[in-house]
């Protein structure tokens, strides 16, 4: 059953949201640790410390976006550094603005669009 938000003095339906679903998909023995999901789907995987979240994060054949949620930002930026994926974002799921560089790597994605050096994928040089 879905969550409902509703507009108490209309009962208008404002939102609806998917019922959370915890898949177990926390070991690479499971088919959906090694698959490229896309909202509204978040898969959580705990880990001891810092180096065993990255090297998970790191463990995907996908590479499109990854989010680092921390009180330490300098910390957040460290970890970031390390990540494998064509974007990263601190303490936010995501951004796209246009003048913003959007691209994934590994098979999330070949080179970048929008910003400079989307417009570069494009132009021939000799």
């Amino acid at each position: 059953m879905p969550y409902r938000s509703v507009n108490p003095a209309t009962g208008e339906v404002l939102k609806t949201f998917p019922e959370h679903t915890d898949e177990q998909a926390r070991t690479p023995d499971n088919p959906a640790y090694r698959q490229e999901f896309f909202g509204p789907a978040a898969l959580i995987f705990p880990a001891k410390d810092e180096e065993e979240a990255i090297a998970i994060a790191n463990d995907s054949p996908f590479g499109l976006g990854g989010s680092v949620y921390t009180s330490d930002i300098e910390r957040g930026k460290r970890v970031a550094s390390r990540m494998e994926t064509g974007m990263v974002f601190i303490n936010y799921p995501d951004v796209s603005l246009p003048e913003l560089p959007f691209g994934g790597v590994k098979r999330s994605g070949y080179g970048k669009e929008l910003s400079g050096l989307g417009i570069e994928e494009f132009v021939n040089r000799s």
